[in-house]
């Protein structure tokens, strides 16, 4: 698909020459469920990761990418990151935080580098899926140039 939108995630791609395919689709403001876009991207639902944002009471902010069929594991994530305890973001703490809204929300290109996490089985794709930067545009690129692009730990973060 043509790279209609063009997102800081993108322009940050595009800047270090990377290469990543766009997929957009239809908006639903009431529902950000990961299969319902994987149906509309016509990409294996596996392959579409969420970003959650998240405190820590040793690090203020960290960052987790997990497949959107999968839970995340609290203790599991607060183990990986070296905290005792993790919680979600309020969510009206997102858009100021990251600069992305909830359902655009993208470990690429927030207004800070934050230590990210992405779940372990990222590694046995050849391709992941992350949100663009929007709500509507998911980003297509190999685990390898995420994980580079984020400063990433591959973890096991889900239940």
């Amino acid at each position: 698909m043509a790279k209609a939108v063009k997102t800081n995630v993108l322009r940050h791609l595009d800047a270090k020459k990377i290469p990543y395919e766009t997929r957009e689709y239809p908006v639903d403001d009431d529902n950000f469920d990961g299969k319902l876009i994987a149906a509309k991207v016509d990409l294996p639902a596996d392959m579409i990761y969420k970003t959650l944002v998240l405190t820590g009471d040793r690090q203020s902010h960290l960052v987790c990418v997990i497949p959107v069929e999968k839970e995340l594991d609290m203790k599991a994530v607060a183990r990986a990151s070296g905290n005792k305890s993790v919680a979600l973001l309020p969510q009206k703490d997102l858009l100021p935080l990251t600069g992305y809204l909830r359902g655009g929300c993208s470990p690429i290109g927030m207004k800070k580098l934050f230590p990210t996490y992405i779940h372990a089985d990222a590694q046995r794709l050849e391709r992941i899926s992350v949100s663009a930067g929007v709500r509507g545009c998911q980003v297509i690129l190999t685990p390898a140039d995420l994980i580079a692009q984020t400063r990433a730990q591959l973890a096991e973060l889900c239940r």
